[in-house]
């Protein structure tokens, strides 16, 4: 080895101490520090879609002592689906008629269920 190079300092975990007190900014000028595993990345919340159609459904699952599961069976459903219309985004008019017959509702308490349509 030529005598002008030097080995990493195991002490120091590995490495130089190069990247030791940088940080990267995000756009609010916030900042976090950046250490070998994530130099370069900056973590943001996600962005999708967001629930806009409240609705009764988790309220008479829970009143029906159902678990998602149990709702998802008995309306052949994915429990995903479940979820995503609990949470409040939008489905298919056939998902609704498949929840409300699962939930042993008629089709004419669709508007107590999932309220007025736009």
């Amino acid at each position: 080895m030529p005598h002008g190079d030097k080995l990493p300092d195991p002490a120091s975990g590995g490495h130089d101490g190069a990247s030791q007190g940088r940080v990267a900014a995000d756009a609010e000028g916030t900042a976090e520090p950046v250490n070998a595993a994530t130099r370069g990345t900056v973590v943001r919340p996600k962005k999708g879609p967001t629930p806009s159609h409240p609705n009764n459904v988790r309220k008479l699952r829970i009143e029906r002592m159902l678990s998602k599961a149990e709702l998802a069976r008995r309306a052949n459903l994915s429990v995903l689906t479940i979820d995503r219309v609990e949470k409040g985004f939008g489905c298919r008019m056939n998902t609704k008629r498949k929840l409300l017959e699962a939930l042993g509702l008629s089709l004419a308490d669709r508007v107590m269920v999932f309220g007025e349509e736009e």
